[in-house]
């Protein structure tokens, strides 16, 4: 039985530089930082990726989870992985992996998904999703669009 590789369908990944403040007294990555992770990440993949339009439309998010695999220490190079998983009328999941190498390999250390909502800050309410951040998530995920 072959093993399916958790990075393949993940098409972003970045580098995320290790902060002192990061570490908490027991000499690990606080997991309360991984959310500033996600953030970093996404941020990066919107502006690099996808270029959304932020003058136009906002996001918020929604709803966050975190899967912690293994903890993160000051000498440790991770990197994350990002990717658009679901992409509705008003919202879209992403999905994330941060990972360490270890001896020459990528080991996973948490795995997460944001629920992210296209924002009209003016009006104070969700929107739709615009055409073209959706149609640049879809070329650049090569997704089979199915609106849920």
């Amino acid at each position: 039985m072959t093993e399916i590789n958790p990075i393949q369908p993940f098409k972003y990944k970045t580098k995320i530089d290790l902060r002192f403040n990061d570490f908490d007294l027991l000499g690990h990555v606080n997991n309360a930082t991984y959310l500033t992770y996600f953030e970093i990440g996404r941020t990066k993949y919107w502006q690099q990726a996808i270029n959304w339009n932020w003058k136009k439309t906002g996001i918020i998010i929604g709803s966050a989870s975190i899967e912690y695999k293994q903890p993160i220490f000051p000498e440790d190079t991770i990197y994350i992985y990002i990717r658009t998983s679901r992409i509705g009328i008003k919202s879209f999941d992403l999905e994330y992996l941060i990972v360490k190498e270890i001896n020459n390999k990528e080991s996973i250390c948490s795995t997460g998904k944001t629920s992210c909502i296209a924002f009209d800050y003016t009006s104070k309410k969700s929107v739709s999703i615009p055409e073209i951040e959706r149609s640049k998530m879809i070329d650049f995920e090569q997704l089979d669009l199915k609106i849920a």
